[in-house]
């Protein structure tokens, strides 16, 4: 029994041995480690996290520097109902303009409905118009408890677009008005309404396939 404890005692000294000595070489290789994975002045595992938003900074800076086209360009805020005519980073003009109310029209009996926002997202002008014509749709007659008319002739009204309109697609344009007193507020059916003097600078700075960012 006795020889059974001292050989028990002797392997667990052997045992001990070896452990310190694992935590002795642990202690001494920290140092080494803890430089490989930590930056000057840093905590251990920074160094790649910061090496890797580094480059993500770079490359985003990169892209918001490359994002305003180099050609003149439209932005519309239609939070503030304001359109800037840019280029580059310069503004070359700002306008006072009305946009989207946002509010519904639905036909009576329900079968069709109209929500009239301003679009958001990126466009381009598709078409310049001198002296346009509006074509009225179906939801300008419901919404003045007309009939929609079946004469194609019946649905244009000239004088009421301004001087100048840019159409953007799917039927919207930035066009003059002749509610000028409603320029700044939220009243229009999905168009740019713009006052003639702005309306005139920014058709002669446009070209088709100029870009309109609205948001």
């Amino acid at each position: 029994m006795k020889k059974n404890k001292i050989l028990l005692l002797s392997l667990l000294g052997v045992l001990a041995f070896f452990i310190l000595v694992e935590i002795i070489a642990y202690v001494v290789a920290w140092p080494r480690r803890t430089a490989e994975k930590a930056p000057p002045g840093g905590k251990p595992g920074e160094g790649a996290s910061v090496d890797r938003l580094e480059a993500e900074n770079s490359s985003l800076r990169k892209k918001i520097k490359a994002l305003p086209p180099k050609a003149v360009y439209i932005v519309v805020d239609l939070a503030h109902n304001a359109l800037y005519l840019k280029k580059g980073n310069e503004t070359i003009r700002k306008a006072v303009v009305s946009c989207g109310s946002g509010s519904i029209l639905e036909e009576p009996g329900g079968r069709r409905k109209w929500v009239f926002d301003t679009p958001r997202g990126e466009f381009y002008v598709k078409s310049k118009i001198t002296g346009p014509t509006w074509v009225k749709p179906d939801w300008a007659f419901i919404e003045e408890g007309k009939e929609v008319p079946k004469n194609p002739e019946e649905r244009l009204e000239p004088g009421v677009l301004g001087d100048y309109a840019l159409g953007f697609g799917s039927g919207y344009f930035i066009h003059g008005t002749l509610y000028t007193r409603l320029l700044g507020r939220s009243v229009t059916h999905g168009c740019i309404r713009v006052g003639d003097n702005d309306l005139k600078v920014i058709y002669q700075a446009a070209s088709i396939g100029t870009k309109v960012y609205i948001f």
